[in-house]
């Protein structure tokens, strides 16, 4: 078993552990990372609610869980493949990674909000790749895909 697939049954593995539900049998590997990257916002969004609660304990459970998830997309990431995007990817994700280990022990939720935004704009883009892709798997022509996709 290769690196990136190692990776990929851990990201895999650290999603179901944080209580998401369905098709990971029948997702795409595209899709999977989709789901990590929602695994993530949801926890952070629960750890926003847990400080505004007051709930110590739960805003550290699942801002630990965001952690890992994010640290199990960027495990996954292929940088032969990826090459100056994933190296971004990967800094960006440290970052991430870093603000919200400093909101927990500041419990800051104004840096938390800046992890959620980072990890919605990148996911948004990851969207936007399925749309490609679906776009060309119905049109054979690549211009017109294209024309669709935008």
């Amino acid at each position: 078993m290769n690196s990136k697939c190692a990776a990929n049954i851990k990201a895999l593995k650290l999603y179901n552990r944080v209580g998401v539900e369905t098709g990971i049998e029948d997702a795409t590997p595209h899709r999977l990372i989709q789901m990590l990257m929602e695994g993530a916002l949801s926890r952070i969004a629960k750890a926003q609610s847990n400080m505004k609660k007051g709930e110590v304990e739960e805003k550290g459970i699942n801002i630990s869980m965001a952690i890992s998830i994010i640290g199990g997309l960027r495990d996954s990431l292929d940088h032969d493949a990826g090459g100056g995007i994933a190296e971004n990817l990967e800094s960006l994700y440290e970052y991430m990674t870093l603000r919200a280990m400093e909101a927990n022990l500041k419990n800051d939720s104004s840096m938390l909000a800046e992890v959620g935004i980072l990890m919605g704009q990148i996911k948004s883009a990851w969207d936007e790749i399925a749309h490609y892709e679906h776009a060309i798997a119905e049109d054979s022509s690549p211009r017109q895909a294209l024309q669709k996709a935008g």
